[in-house]
């Protein structure tokens, strides 16, 4: 027996913004997005659209930190018993952090709470409306955020059925800006985040269906785009295979190479999307001999012969200027078995359906 379950009400095309006046529906609202000139110039132009717009808070960082909180509950504060909806404007972290403060609201210490002791008394989150404007995160499509303590070297899930955003308007032409070196980024995140719900203990055929399309698309678009940034076709197509992502994981979570990636990044500042990609070939390298479900998945997409795959996969890579060896961010070979042991036990490791002994063996 298996379930698929996702809330979330999707509208997707070129000039999908349009849709968000119909969605907000006369509610006030504040929007949420970074401090940067072109998230400046769409935030003037939601604004002077819609008179509900009570606040902009441009508080967010990447990779948003809990000590963040204070900074943005401040700002919302003399704003909040009038805001009946969030508006997220951004990227992954801006969705993250406004579903924090979904949470917060103007109570910073609670969602410190919240993340830090377990407190399970979330209440009532406001709700969202999540506008993206990468193509990697899926965070429009899922219940949790990801919320960074980088003075404690930790990272920590907020996790709740009621932060699901209301809608995600998916809107490629909001993409279009994107840096290619970000593009990158993003894209591999999706990458990692459809593959992981393959390898994933939580799998169903229908989460399973989405990765599978989510994978071919990015294998085939990612490398275009790095060549063709500003084609439109390619920033729709890349925009859906995150879309689809998004859903597969948001049915299973992601597993072992995000959980690697949390310490990396933490150790070495590597960016989440080359962090959390890197390892993927060991990933599939290590299902070479196996005769699971999981590996019947892995060789509709890659071919047969999944060590042949790996290589495959590196090269992709390569290309995209992703090395895959561990050694190239810093790391010896016992230093880089100790992390994966770690990881394995963490959190999203434990998604993990394959063999431990024989991944360690694939790096």
């Amino acid at each position: 027996m298996w379930q698929f379950h996702n809330p979330v009400n999707v509208i997707f095309g070129q000039g999908a913004i349009t849709a968000l006046t119909e969605q907000i529906n006369g509610r006030s609202f504040a929007l949420v997005t970074y401090d940067h000139p072109y998230f400046a110039s769409l935030a003037v132009g939601i604004r002077e659209s819609h008179s509900g717009c009570r606040v902009v808070l441009n508080q967010v960082s990447e990779n948003p930190d809990i000590s963040d909180m204070a900074t943005i509950c401040a700002a919302f504060s003399p704003y909040a018993a009038e805001v009946e909806v969030l508006v997220a404007l951004g990227g992954g972290s801006v969705i993250d952090a406004t579903k924090a403060l979904a949470v917060a609201k103007t109570e910073p210490n609670h969602i410190r709470a919240v993340l830090t002791q377990g407190e399970k008394i979330i209440g009532t989150p406001l709700p969202i409306i999540a506008v993206p404007t990468t193509t990697g995160t899926g965070s429009e499509v899922t219940s949790w955020a990801t919320i960074w303590d980088t003075s404690a070297g930790r990272k920590y899930s907020l996790v709740h059925p009621h932060l699901y955003p209301e809608v995600a308007i998916c809107d490629p032409q909001l993409t279009y800006q994107l840096p290619v070196s970000l593009t990158i980024q993003t894209g591999l995140d999706a990458l990692s985040h459809a593959l992981e719900s393959l390898w994933n203990k939580h799998r169903n055929p229908l989460s399973t269906q989405y990765a599978k399309r989510a994978i071919r698309l990015i294998l085939k678009v990612l490398p275009k785009l790095k060549c063709e940034p500003t084609d439109s076709l390619l920033r729709e197509q890349m925009m859906t295979a995150s879309l689809l992502a998004g859903l597969a994981f948001s049915n299973t979570k992601t597993s072992i190479a995000h959980n690697i990636s949390y310490a990396i990044t933490i150790e070495t500042g590597l960016a989440h999307g080359i962090a959390c990609s890197f390892t993927l070939p060991a990933i599939v390298r290590s299902f070479a001999n196996d005769d699971s479900d999981i590996a019947d998945s892995l060789r509709s997409l890659f071919g047969t012969d999944l060590t042949d795959a790996a290589c495959e996969l590196e090269g992709w890579l390569a290309a995209l200027g992703v090395a895959t060896e561990p050694q190239c961010y810093g790391y010896s070979e016992e230093r880089w078995q100790i992390l994966v042991n770690d990881a394995l036990s963490g959190e999203r490791g434990k998604n993990f359906a394959g063999n431990s002994t024989t991944l360690l063996q694939s790096f």
